[in-house]
């Protein structure tokens, strides 16, 4: 019978790989759908509904698109919505988030030297700021300054600032940039699915209805759309962020954060100029190469984190791994086996800073480790890398007999 540590890890893997999926889904049709709107051309044959047109050749076919100013005259008997790999990205980052800060808020979500608050409390603003972000997002766009295109989208940005500052204030850093990809990604699926899905629905409804669509709904839903184009490449970001310490756990982590947002900003230009047929503006790369320089150069500050007392308390919540029978072995057997690399100032030649930022010092941070210790190094061998440090079998099996003693279960072994 799996354990339930064994489960946890198995459903975050396929809960992250349909989120991989879908997240390419969305974003291959996103990106395809933007060039191909830059990309289109007027001919003086087309009639005035049709805005223009495109030639495409992929996969040996040859493809003639052609898109209309709001709908055409007769909706086709067949008619595919692009909605469901929003949704299904969102929604499968949602669990993400559930499964492993949620489900683990005392390990990767709370930061109790920023805000010590209980790890349901720090759910709860997790879950409100992600609702209350969309509300504000939502109202700047339907205020008199949503009309303004360019006063609009810096005002958006000195929110997502905000936001960047707040979350690493609040959250651990990896927490703070998974929030900021959160943020931006639930931005970008309540646009499709409060302003972008329905308006187009009220166009199909009118053209059935034998009416006139109004042209303002895909107005609207342009402006949206436009805005999800140049969220995209950040959210990326901060969803690869985690595996990076040097990204999120350093003190202008919130400056990082911002600066991502304009490399997203630049990189997006270039591929829309060009699409558009306006030239290659080489010069974006250039600016985007001195922000990614400027973001490596404030990564080198030090952390927000001071040092940890070696004798600092056991948080209640991993309690029962270090008062286990079995702590002491398990204990002796991490510093001598990882400790070498996971440490504030790893002694393992070409190892800089802890890998992910994971600390295996004192008995705080081994037992606050231990899902992870036990799962990594006792029952797989991930930990050490190419077993560099020789752990034997028997000391696999000490490490798990720990975790299964601290849990209550019963030995396999």
């Amino acid at each position: 019978m799996f354990e339930l540590a064994i489960i946890w890890e198995w459903a975050q893997f396929a809960v992250r790989w349909l989120h991989v999926i879908t997240a390419i889904a969305w974003i291959g049709s996103s990106f395809y759908f933007i060039a191909l709107d830059l990309g289109l051309v007027k001919r003086p044959y087309h009639p005035p509904a049709v805005s223009g047109e495109e030639w495409q050749v992929h996969a040996g076919g040859f493809y003639h698109i052609q898109k209309y100013n709001v709908a055409p005259e007769h909706m086709p008997d067949h008619l595919i919505w692009f909605k469901w790999e929003s949704y299904m990205t969102w929604v499968s980052g949602f669990l993400m988030l559930c499964l492993l800060y949620y489900g683990g808020a005392d390990l990767f979500l709370v930061n109790r030297e920023a805000l010590d608050v209980s790890a349901p409390v720090s759910i709860l603003i997790s879950l409100a700021s992600l609702s209350i972000g969309w509300l504000v997002y939502d109202q700047l766009c339907k205020s008199p300054i949503g009309k303004h295109t360019v006063g609009l989208m810096l005002l958006l940005y000195v929110l997502l600032v905000c936001m960047a500052y707040g979350y690493t204030h609040i959250f651990t850093g990896r927490a703070a940039f998974l929030h900021m990809g959160a943020f931006t990604a639930t931005i970008m699926t309540a646009n499709v699915f409060f302003i972008i899905i329905p308006n187009q629905k009220i166009v199909v409804a009118d053209l059935r209805a034998g009416r006139t669509p109004d042209p303002k709904y895909g107005k609207i839903a342009k402006q949206r759309s436009t805005h999800n184009n140049y969220l995209t490449l950040p959210v990326l970001f901060f969803m690869l962020s985690n595996h990076y310490p040097l990204a999120f756990a350093t003190s202008f982590n919130w400056v990082i954060a911002s600066l991502v947002f304009l490399m997203g900003v630049t990189i997006r230009h270039y591929f829309n100029t060009m699409h558009a047929r306006k030239g290659q503006p080489n010069w974006t790369w250039a600016l985007t190469a001195i922000i990614f320089i400027a973001i490596m150069w404030l990564s080198t500050s030090p952390r927000i984190l001071k040092p940890e007392d070696p004798n600092m308390a056991v948080a209640p919540a991993f309690e029962k791994f270090a008062v286990d029978p079995h702590f002491a072995d398990a204990k002796e057997i991490v510093s001598s086996r990882c400790s070498m690399c996971h440490a504030a100032e790893p002694v393992w030649e070409g190892i800089h800073r802890p890998p992910l930022n994971v600390q295996l010092e004192n008995d705080a941070e081994i037992a606050a480790r231990a899902s992870q210790i036990y799962l990594q190094a006792g029952r797989s061998h991930a930990m050490p890398p190419g077993n560099v440090t020789d752990m034997t079998p028997q000391e696999r099996a000490t490490l798990v007999a720990w975790y299964q003693s601290s849990i209550g279960a019963k030995s396999k072994e």
